[in-house]
């Protein structure tokens, strides 16, 4: 499935939250014209992440990123290359969140479609749960951090629920929200 250069290509993308059981995925619909960096807008809005940490995609063994860091010399800008010339005909790409946390995202493509008329912003058509909170510790920490909560009896119990501002629901999804809060990031 060759990517289009047609100005109204829409990619249907399956974002999934690697090492991280039950797993965290969300199906969206996104316009090719779109460059990288938009695209990190819609995986933070998608996800539900705060976007207050350094990402980057890894896309057929070209890194992009913001270039906000001097570390990451190698890295191209995110702003320079539209979803639709990154991808040219790749199948999977990887979206790092957090290089502390070091939650790593795998980003199948599913389809590759030309409308008649121009998608101008992302949509969600599903997902499953709800993103770990920021700064948990990653994916082995936020294992720890859903038994704890999970067991009133647990020490760490009080800590924890109160860390997370008193509620905390793994399974919660809202496709309504994320698309009402997609639909601001025009």
């Amino acid at each position: 499935m060759p990517a289009s250069s047609e100005p109204n290509t829409v990619f249907q993308l399956r974002i999934s939250l690697d090492e991280v059981q039950p797993e965290v995925w969300r199906r969206l619909l996104v316009p090719g014209a779109f460059q990288l960096s938009k695209l990190h807008d819609v995986f933070q809005v998608a996800m539900g992440w705060t976007d207050s940490h350094l990402h980057s995609f890894t896309i057929a063994d070209e890194l992009y990123g913001s270039q906000d860091d001097d570390d990451f010399e190698e890295e191209l800008d995110e702003k320079d290359i539209s979803l639709v010339e990154a991808l040219a005909g790749e199948q999977l790409f990887h979206y790092s969140y957090d290089f502390s946390d070091d939650w790593e995202h795998s980003v199948a493509i599913e389809e590759v479609t030309t409308l008649s008329r121009a998608l101008t912003f992302a949509v969600c058509l599903d997902g499953q749960r709800k993103c770990p909170p920021e700064d948990c510790g990653g994916a082995y920490r936020y294992g720890h951090l859903l038994e704890v909560i999970a067991d009133p009896g647990h020490e760490e119990f009080r800590f924890y629920v109160d860390w997370l501002g008193g509620h905390f629901d793994p399974e919660e999804f809202d496709l309504a929200d994320v698309n009402a809060r997609l639909q601001r990031l025009r």
